[in-house]
């Protein structure tokens, strides 16, 4: 399979990435990427995007499953708008060229509590995201919705002390079905799941991805 990907360079994209490249079934790895990595694989193509024009290269778009790991935080994103432009925008529009060029497979990474009748900014962007897809009616249609990811290094105190508190009530055995999502994990099972998951739509909610 070839695969295309956007948001390559966050932390799950990048375990992602790393992912795919050492699985034999997926036989490219595209990354749509502001600028490139240095990175060489045999497999890998870096496709460098001004993704304000993704119109520009429309032409890469093309493949057997596109993965969006697209996503950042109100704060680095320093407004709701940009955080919406980021979050939503981008993936939108390369879902619709994706669908218009006929790659038959489209891979969400949304997030847990994602609706469009919440009440909450963030949940109600992906929400929304997760629907304007899905009126694409891509072939398969696979949204992930994990919960808090552990990412390697991070810098985010809240996200420590968050996950430092989850475990240990992990460890006594409250709120397991929320246990926190190591990122290569999420990848692995993001890379995993369209050799898998059958139907033209599935929705993976936080405890079904450990379960994958």
């Amino acid at each position: 399979m070839k695969a295309l990907i956007i948001g390559a360079t966050g932390a799950t994209g990048k375990d992602l990435v790393e992912v795919l490249l050492n699985d034999p079934d997926y036989s490219q790895v595209v990354t749509f990427v502001r600028r490139v990595s240095g990175r060489q694989h045999p497999k890998l193509l870096e496709v460098v995007t001004d993704f304000d024009k993704l119109e520009q290269v429309q032409g890469q778009v093309s493949g057997d499953v596109w993965f969006s790991c697209l996503g950042t935080t109100l704060k680095a994103a320093g407004s709701k708008e940009n955080q919406w432009k980021i979050d939503y925008d981008i993936p939108m529009k390369f879902a619709a060229i994706a669908k218009r060029n006929g790659v038959p497979c489209a891979v969400l990474l949304s997030a847990y509590g994602a609706s469009t009748s919440s009440s909450v900014f963030y949940s109600k962007m992906k929400g929304q995201l997760e629907e304007d897809i899905a009126s694409l009616a891509f072939a398969r249609y696979l949204i992930f919705r994990p919960g808090l990811l552990l990412r390697k290094y991070t810098d985010r105190m809240g996200e420590r002390i968050s996950a430092a508190v989850l475990k240990l009530l992990n460890s006594v055995g409250l709120l397991r079905r929320f246990r926190p999502l190591p990122t290569r994990t999420l990848a692995e099972q993001l890379a995993k799941a369209p050799k898998v998951l059958t139907g033209d739509k599935q929705v993976v909610e936080l405890d079904g991805i450990f379960k994958l």
